[in-house]
């Protein structure tokens, strides 16, 4: 019986996760597996009920739309709730307890933890799971002030306060403000998802964009980005990077450094 990790969500059909985690167990030789499965809202508790019961299941990585809904399911021991308030992993810990966990907002920081953000005014799109991890990263960093960019106001502004952070909440379709650095964390612009339509006129020369979605890589709002010439950061650098972290957690080793440059070309066929 072969030892593996999935990840779960509703659609999952994008996601690239089993080809990173099974581009490191090829590399290192390692037995085991990772796949995607399908999982809908109402299926949640069942699916842990019964992977719960499977000695060779390791854990698994969420997506949408179970990011904040999966922390019913699982033991808490980091308080992840009270911190960034949704996970995106759960492994089995021991006595085979449920484990649940955030390695997005490593991931999410890791591509610029050597930015000067201290102090910074950053903008955020999303009042998801996904800008959760990303208001606790930059709340982390000393931001200054955040302006968060999301359909629901208060559920925006509960945000904010919850990371005690300043900052204001502005509707989708407002005019940007002076930023050094723009965060698309919301599904908008992923394929099948509707598009994020920005003008990002209104940011300094300096300013680094980074989108999140990573189906598609060359997103449209990477693209205005870089007609601005701007710096960019694209969705597959945390993908990987909350990957790795994952990865340790599941097969009990950490991936190896080398060979970045074959997965990424892998990621982008």
């Amino acid at each position: 019986m072969t030892k593996y990790a999935e990840v779960i969500g509703h659609p999952i059909s994008h996601s690239k996760s089993p080809l990173i985690h099974r581009f490191w167990l090829n590399q290192m030789g390692l037995v085991g597996d990772y796949r995607a499965q399908d999982v809908l809202p109402e299926d949640l508790n069942g699916y842990f009920r019964d992977r719960a019961l499977d000695p060779v299941w390791r854990g698994c990585n969420i997506t949408i739309p179970h990011k904040i809904a999966a922390l019913e399911y699982v033991t808490d021991p980091g308080d992840v709730r009270g911190s960034i308030g949704a996970i995106n992993t759960v492994f089995r810990g021991d006595g085979g307890v449920l484990v649940g966990t955030n390695t997005d907002a490593g991931g999410f920081y890791g591509p610029i933890a050597d930015m000067p953000l201290a102090g910074e005014t950053a903008i955020v799109i999303g009042a998801g799971g996904a800008a959760r991890a990303v208001l606790f990263a930059l709340a982390q960093a000393d931001i200054g002030d955040v302006i968060l960019l999301a359909r629901n106001g208060l559920k925006a502004a509960g945000l904010l306060a919850h990371f005690g952070l300043k900052g204001q909440v502005l509707p989708l379709d407002a005019r940007l403000p002076d930023a050094a650095l723009l965060v698309n964390a919301s599904p908008l612009g992923m394929k099948g998802k509707e598009a994020l339509e920005i003008d990002l006129a209104p940011l300094p020369d300096h300013a680094l964009v980074y989108d999140l979605v990573y189906a598609p890589i060359e997103t449209l709002l990477l693209k205005q980005a870089r007609a601005r010439a701007l710096e960019v950061v694209d969705g597959l650098e945390m993908l990987v990077g909350q990957a790795a972290i994952a990865f340790e957690l599941f097969f009990g080793v950490a991936p190896p450094d080398d060979g970045e440059n074959n997965l990424r070309e892998l990621l982008l066929k």
